[in-house]
């Protein structure tokens, strides 16, 4: 396994975000969020009961899912102008909220995702439609493997509240996988692959395609890594079927 060159990383920041996260599948954005904007989150997530149904509680992690609907208040920190002026830059107007989740790795964590492509969608109810599936169910919430062509519409913001290096699981990924569809991690060429370490300011943000293959490794230093997850589709589904969080 190689990671990448130094060479590919002054490549990459030599582009606007738009081009690096179209050509890469992924673009680091830090200074979005204030230390006091942040202090203001951490304090609306911790005022709130952990014990619903959408809260998920172990010595490896802690989540909120349909985050945005169970912390409402943070919604306009959350969307300041400089993440809404991001979002218009890199994207445009047409896009809205359809997935928001919290993801809290505590200190001595060892949690780790192993290499993945996020290929389902959350959606309000089960319903045959062709294209569409297979379907899974978690906590009451329906997901589905949707058309590829919405998956390719689609992009994922990771909001940064603490430092985050690769000794507390910052996302690794492989630039350009998103460029090949359908791609199974056990098919992954490690003699042509390069890994990159997606290093994020507390404050920052990463941009990424939800087809670029990522993955994070257990925490080691003994530092928090807590991270909202949203993502955007501009995408309206076919009839009978809702995104389960729309939000404009």
């Amino acid at each position: 396994m190689e990671i990448q060159s130094s060479n590919s990383i002054a490549k990459r920041q030599a582009l606007s975000t738009k081009d690096e996260l179209d050509e890469f599948g992924f673009s680091i954005v830090n200074d979005i969020y204030s230390e006091a904007e942040v202090l203001q989150i951490l304090a609306l997530i911790a005022s709130k009961d952990s014990d619903r149904a959408t809260f998920r509680k172990s010595e490896d992690l802690f989540a909120i899912r349909q985050f945005l609907k169970e912390v409402p208040e943070v919604k306009e920190i959350v969307f300041n102008d400089k993440l809404k002026n991001l979002i218009t830059e890199v994207f445009g107007e047409s896009f809205f909220v359809v997935k928001s989740i919290y993801f809290d790795k505590p200190e001595k964590s060892n949690w780790y995702v192993s290499y993945h492509q996020d290929l389902t969608i959350s959606v309000d109810k089960k319903t045959e439609l062709e294209g569409f599936g297979p379907w899974t169910t978690k906590q009451g919430q329906f997901a589905v493997q949707p058309p590829l062509a919405i998956l390719q519409r689609n992009f994922t913001i990771r909001i940064h509240l603490d430092d985050t290096d690769e000794n507390n699981g910052a996302l690794k990924v492989i630039p350009q996988s998103h460029l090949k569809n359908i791609y199974r991690p056990e098919t992954i060429n490690w003699e042509v692959e390069k890994e990159t370490i997606c290093e994020v300011k507390k404050g920052g943000v990463m941009l990424m395609k939800p087809l670029t293959l990522h993955s994070s490794s257990r925490t080691t230093n003994g530092q928090k890594r807590r991270v909202i997850h949203i993502e955007f589709s501009d995408v309206d589904l076919p009839a009978g079927l809702q995104w389960s969080e729309r939000l404009n």
